[in-house]
């Protein structure tokens, strides 16, 4: 499979090695430093700046290349591009995070958030560590794992814990050299309940694009990583 990699930062690398053991073909390296825009492929992986998204996939989708999206912090466009997918009758799958243990740790929350519910004594709080190269605040992890508790509850939004404001707070911390941590943490007056995730480096995000885009190749409309991985 051909492979054009939008965005060609760490994530952008980590993603090439692994496409490359599982041979596949680096066809295109688009980032700040190549803006070449005659690339074709059978799949776009787009890691870029959220600046950048929104264009690199426009791109794509006008030579009908599928694109898997990781970039967080664009989302305000997110269904903008939805609907342009279907216009130019391509396919586009956007994930908050592609590691599979990730994934399996949203679906996780959701059980715990749906056990919560009831009993209204616990107050629930996001926390995720990133490393400090990481633009946006919070982690589109940890707003994926907000909307997940607030399936459950009532709470319908979230906010920046150092900001305050109405919702779930998300306390979000840069730290050298941190992949990704996050914790979902429940605290009442007689204890505390918390389940964590924590990535020891970028394979299993990259590891998980590539099966994305492996799973979205000749696929056409609107996808997730519960598709990928069935859940």
């Amino acid at each position: 499979m051909e492979i054009a990699l939008l965005g060609f930062g760490r994530m952008g690398k980590a993603i090439e090695k692994i496409a490359i053991e599982r041979g596949h073909t680096i066809v295109a390296k688009i980032d700040k430093d190549n803006q070449n825009e005659l690339f074709d492929a059978d799949v776009a992986i787009n890691f870029s700046v959220p600046d950048a998204a929104f264009t690199n996939i426009s791109k794509a989708f006008d030579k009908q290349i599928p694109v898997v999206c990781g970039t967080t912090g664009w989302l305000d466009r997110l269904a903008e591009i939805e609907t342009l997918c279907k216009e130019k009758d391509s396919g586009f799958l956007y994930a908050s995070n592609f590691s599979l243990g990730v994934n399996l740790f949203f679906d996780l929350n959701k059980k715990l958030a749906q056990l919560m519910k009831q009993h209204d004594s616990y107050d629930v709080e996001i926390e995720e560590i990133h490393h400090t190269q990481k633009v946006d605040k919070p982690s589109g992890t940890a707003i994926t794992l907000a909307e997940g508790v607030y399936d459950e509850e009532s709470k319908k939004s979230w906010h920046l814990a150092e900001q305050g404001g109405e919702g779930i707070p998300i306390l979000s911390l840069r730290q050298d050299d941190v992949p990704g941590t996050h914790t979902v943490q429940y605290t009442s007056a007689i204890d505390d309940i918390s389940i964590t995730h924590t990535a020891h480096n970028r394979t299993g995000f990259a590891f998980g694009a590539v099966l994305a885009a492996e799973w979205i190749h000749n696929k056409k409309g609107i996808f997730s990583m519960q598709d990928v991985l069935g859940l």
